[in-house]
């Protein structure tokens, strides 16, 4: 199980290394590509400041070929933001601005001042004592093209979130499938056996067997078919029914009192009148059964285990204390993982199926509340309180 947790942790780097190559490669070329534009754009100006600035000269000898030409340079600029500025700082003309038709006067004035602050300019001498100013901005497909490595960023990072969440959420399906079709065959080949004993008990009730002997043996044969019965419930999701939490709860503490070293005591410390909850009784009691277990597991056969139930709002809470060995902060969520265990032995899917039983089929939360090393921990159970009206 190591190797392959391994496996797939070795997967998910590879393919963030993949994608960061994949983004840092195309944020490289689209920074590359609008470096270029912006050169571009930049010849695009001179070559405008001077159309204007022949535009500007005095008549002279074959001056118009240079009109003709100037203008068809001048109108040639459809996209670049730019404006004309005398030596005094007059606005002499601007061209493809954006500017409000309300008030065209004060908004030229402000994207003006906005265009002069980035210092993008090119001088133009009209003669020894005068001078213009084209002052220019990127133009609309420059900035686009600037906000585009955010936006691939931005993209990757859904991408990457939604695929992982694909993944998690396959993963998450396939091991559902592996979960219910392993409670569905569990639930079926016990069946076999425990109907063959039940017919077996019945026999012996006819020979002379001492009753007290068949009594046990019919309450063990009732056991191994309350646990076939919790399989076959696994990935079903019957809906929970309105039902007092004390008998369930009782019946679950008196089964692992029988069955734990006298030197642990499990104490339950329910309120005497009636709390009701949405519970599925059998699930339920499976799931007080395993932290019952997971805690003795955790305590050496000496200690104890406090189980308080007390009602707050609209839910109940239920903390099963222990006073075993504890866990590591660090192992709170871990402990509901399949596969997880500190024991030599064992699975570690007591406290996985306790997760899911709990959230699933109860529609409720289940935590480690609080624990320390070396003195206990305390999980905590939120079910939904049942009213009577319900």
């Amino acid at each position: 199980m190591a190797q392959k947790h391994d496996s797939s942790f070795f997967m998910r780097i590879a393919f963030f290394i993949g994608a960061a190559i994949i983004t840092i490669a195309s944020t490289f070329f689209s920074n590359r590509l609008a470096k270029d534009l912006a050169n571009e754009e930049k010849k695009k100006m001179e070559l405008w400041a001077e159309a204007i600035r022949l535009f500007a000269k005095e008549p002279t000898e074959g001056v118009e070929m240079d009109y003709a030409l100037s203008l068809k340079v001048i109108e040639g600029n459809t996209n670049i933001p730019v404006v004309l500025i005398d030596n005094k700082g007059k606005i002499i003309d601007y061209k493809n601005l954006d500017l409000s038709k309300k008030d065209e006067a004060a908004d030229l004035k402000k994207v003006a001042d906005r265009i002069i602050h980035k210092k993008k300019f090119i001088e133009i001498k009209i003669d020894d004592k005068i001078s213009n100013y084209v002052y220019y901005d990127d133009s609309k497909l420059l900035r686009k093209l600037t906000y585009f490595p955010f936006i691939q960023l931005l993209a990757m990072f859904i991408f990457l979130v939604v695929t992982l969440y694909a993944i998690n959420t396959s993963k998450r399906a396939e091991q559902d499938r592996v979960w219910v079709g392993l409670s569905k065959e569990t639930a079926h080949q016990l069946g076999t056996p425990i109907s063959s004993l039940m017919a077996w008990v019945d026999l012996l009730k006819l020979k002379d067997v001492d009753e007290k002997l068949l009594d046990e043996i019919s309450k063990d044969t009732q056991r191994l078919h309350t646990i076939a019965e919790r399989f076959s419930k696994i990935g079903s999701k019957p809906e929970p029914t309105p039902q007092d939490l004390k008998p369930a709860l009782e019946n679950a503490v008196q089964y692992m009192r029988n069955r734990s070293s006298r030197k642990i005591a499990i104490t339950a410390h329910i309120p005497s009148e009636e709390i009701r909850a949405y519970l599925n009784v059998p699930l339920f009691e499976w799931v007080i059964e395993n932290l019952c277990k997971n805690a003795i597991d955790a305590m050496d056969a000496t200690g104890k285990i406090d189980i308080n139930v007390f009602p707050e709002g609209r839910h109940l809470i239920i903390d099963v204390t222990d006073t075993g060995k504890g866990i590591a902060k660090s192992n709170f969520k871990n402990v509901f993982k399949p596969g997880y265990t500190t024991k030599k032995r064992g699975w570690g899917l007591g406290l996985s199926l306790v997760k899911r039983i709990i959230e699933e089929n109860h529609d409720g939360k289940i935590f480690v509340k609080a624990s320390e090393i070396g003195k206990g921990t305390t999980f905590r159970i939120i079910l939904k309180k049942a009213f009577l009206n319900t």
